[in-house]
């Protein structure tokens, strides 16, 4: 097991990579894009963003196990409805849309730069060591949803 696996809140990665994001647009202000409806365009985005993160929790409160992800183990099943049917993963789809709407609003193209790092930190970091808990703890369950699931979308 890596030192870095399921040791960050993805929550904490997912700032971390929105003050990137920002740093970008405050040190390369000639790179910011001014186009109409941006405004608009990450607000709709950013409700993607909300809509994903709430209909993951929901669905974990609703089948009364663990949201934290940093304890994996303790799940106490395999959510497979809702927006679960859709992306293995919908809190974390949720934050790189809410980072995404981020980068729109502030107008940084290199946004994508930190949406690129937060993907591939979350994935080798969290989802990754997630997977391999969920089946050591459920097996064939949770290895059928692998495959008949996106693990983003």
């Amino acid at each position: 097991m890596h030192p870095l696996e399921h040791k960050i809140p993805p929550p904490l990665v997912a700032l971390a990579c929105a003050a990137l994001v920002y740093g970008l647009s405050v040190w390369l202000p000639s790179l910011t894009l001014d186009w109409p409806g941006r405004s608009l365009c990450a607000a709709v985005v950013a409700l993607a963003g909300l809509a994903c993160d709430a209909a993951g929790i929901w669905a974990f409160r609703r089948h009364r196990t663990t949201v934290n992800p940093l304890s994996p183990g303790k799940a106490s099943a395999v959510v497979q409805d809702g927006i679960y049917r859709v992306t293995r993963n919908p809190m974390y789809v949720g934050m790189a849309l809410l980072l995404t709407a981020w980068a729109i609003w502030l107008g940084q193209p290199l946004g994508v730069l930190a949406l690129a790092l937060f993907v591939a930190y979350i994935t080798r970091f969290q989802i990754q060591p997630e997977e391999r808990a969920l089946q050591a703890k459920f097996g064939a369950d949770y290895t059928g949803y692998m495959a008949r699931v996106r693990r983003w979308l």
